[in-house]
């Protein structure tokens, strides 16, 4: 009797003690998550250039960009960079249409994200029960170049999503435009669109015709393994549905 009463005693004691652990571990836990909180704004607000400066000074040299050096650095078989960039005043109209129709339509529309293209994306690759098609805007992909990684985790995504608003709000959509023209990646080693011209097909940006304009679109997506010296399969039908939107 006197052994079955302890044990009940005890009972109460031990359920205090959970709870005081269980609060104590949220305490922590909520001290913990705040503390990530500022190192996250910390981190993002460290990736934050100067407007100003990045809305009117020289295009920017991006993290990819400087990534390919190093790579090139230590293993001098890597091909060399190339990159030229140039003003977007010098490009003719059809090469920054062929790359906005085929990247980013909406995007004169849009705020940074297009909440449509996103709505759209998900349903498609619901139905296809894989991720076929993201939903990056020309703003996103222009940061992502620019400032982030290339990996696919929420927390890149978010750090993504927050500079994409920042840099939306502060710069114009010429120079978004112009800086993304100037840092994507057309193939091994080449990024922007006169490096493209030129290694493509022989002659300066400027002198690009229309149907050369939308073959560099076309090469956006994939361009190591499609570009128009490889001109896959996967190639000629983007090259067709570009020139199909753009009346050609």
């Amino acid at each position: 009797m006197f052994w079955i009463w302890k044990k009940k005693k005890n009972k109460k004691p031990f359920k205090l003690v959970t709870i005081k652990r269980m609060k104590l571990a949220a305490k922590w836990g909520g001290r913990i998550l705040l503390a990530l909180f500022f190192v996250e704004i910390g981190f993002i607000w460290g990736l934050m250039p100067d407007w100003d400066e990045f809305s009117y000074g020289p295009t920017p040299k991006s993290r990819a960009i400087k990534k390919y050096e190093y790579l090139h650095k230590i293993d001098p078989l890597t091909p060399p960079l190339r990159w030229q960039p140039v003003d977007l005043e010098f490009l003719p109209k059809h090469v920054s249409r062929a790359v906005i129709v085929a990247e980013d339509a909406r995007f004169y529309q849009h705020k940074g994200l297009d909440q449509e293209a996103i709505e759209k994306a998900i349903e498609y690759n619901l139905e296809k029960g894989r991720i076929v098609y993201g939903a990056s805007t020309i703003s996103q992909q222009t940061i992502k170049n620019l400032f982030l990684s290339r990996s696919r985790n929420p927390l890149r995504k978010l750090h993504e999503v927050i500079l994409t608003y920042a840099m939306e709000n502060n710069v114009g959509k010429k120079r978004i435009l112009e800086i993304y023209l100037n840092s994507a990646e057309f193939g091994r080693g080449i990024y922007g669109v006169e490096a493209a011209a030129r290694y493509y097909f022989n002659k300066p940006a400027r002198h690009l015709s229309v149907t050369e304009a939308i073959e560099l679109a076309a090469t956006l997506p994939a361009p190591v393994n499609h570009n128009p010296q490889t001109r896959t399969n996967f190639f000629q039908k983007r090259v067709k549905k570009i020139s199909r939107h753009m009346g050609i």
